[in-house]
């Protein structure tokens, strides 16, 4: 009985310390940067302001949907981007990482994050413009104003975000070595990215790829056909994760449930490298 009740004390405590220590999950800070086009927000992990050490960095498409409630879509329904990375990193699940959200372009927002023209549509094609916008302008500028690794750069997002997002690190994989690709529009322009992915050929980004189960039949097909295309051009489980949540939909609500995950498949640790 003695030796229960010090296994039952033992157990108890265990939990306190680990509900003790997600309390105690360190913050990190957001940041404006004003010298720029549009809004910029930048996360800065928890530690930035004490030491000399350099990060990577995560550059996310909406960037207004990420951190702040009231600025997002549907206000109060935003990522808790900036909760998942303290969290993530507390727990040394994730390489501590600066995250820089760039906000949309407003009504050139499908245009710039689509790469091919849809003269259905009478709209799109704008991509390689937006890779310039982050490469030349903004890139240089975060590298400037911040501690990062410049060598060590990922760009992610949601949608037409995660669509834009899988073009920059196939067609600038130099630059981009892991990608955040969340319920892409596969569907933009007859699936035009495909061809796009079977004629890659270069440096393999380190991807994640999700899906929501209530996205509808045809968002998950092509999400499955844009997996397979990508295992047959090399990538493997090492380098591509493959998410399907049974009960997400397409609403940031959604992305902001896998969006730990996602920082932590991207990001290992150094350990876990």
């Amino acid at each position: 009985m003695r030796e229960m009740r010090e296994t039952l004390r033992a157990t108890f405590g265990r939990v306190l310390r680990l509900q003790n220590r997600r309390r105690a999950a360190r913050q990190g800070v957001l940041e404006r940067v004003e010298e720029f086009s549009r809004p910029i927000t930048v996360y800065l992990p928890p530690g930035y302001d004490r030491g000399d050490a350099r990060y990577p960095v995560l550059y996310m498409q909406d960037g207004q949907n990420l951190f702040e409630p009231q600025r997002a879509f549907i206000p109060g329904q935003h990522w808790r981007l900036n909760e998942a990375a303290d969290l993530a990193i507390s727990d040394r699940r994730a390489e501590p990482m600066i995250i820089v959200g760039v906000d949309h372009a407003g009504p050139d927002r499908i245009d710039q994050y689509t790469p091919t023209r849809d003269e259905s549509r009478q709209a799109g094609g704008k991509s390689a413009y937006y890779a310039r916008l982050l490469i030349d302008e903004l890139k240089p500028l975060i590298d400037s104003q911040y501690r990062t690794r410049p060598d060590d750069t990922s760009t992610g997002g949601s949608s037409l975000g995660g669509l834009v997002s899988l073009y920059l690190g196939l067609t600038r994989p130099e630059v981009f070595r892991r990608l955040a690709v969340m319920s892409p529009s596969v569907w933009w322009n007859k699936r035009a990215i495909l061809d796009l992915v079977d004629r890659f050929d270069g440096p393999r980004p380190r991807i994640w790829l999700d899906v929501g189960g209530r996205e509808g039949r045809d968002t998950l097909r092509d999400a499955r056909t844009l997996r397979d295309r990508l295992l047959k051009k090399g990538w493997s489980d090492a380098d591509l994760h493959f998410e399907e949540e049974p009960r997400g939909d397409h609403s940031e609500r959604a992305w902001a449930r896998r969006a730990r995950p996602m920082l932590e498949f991207l990001f290992l640790p150094p350990t876990s490298s």
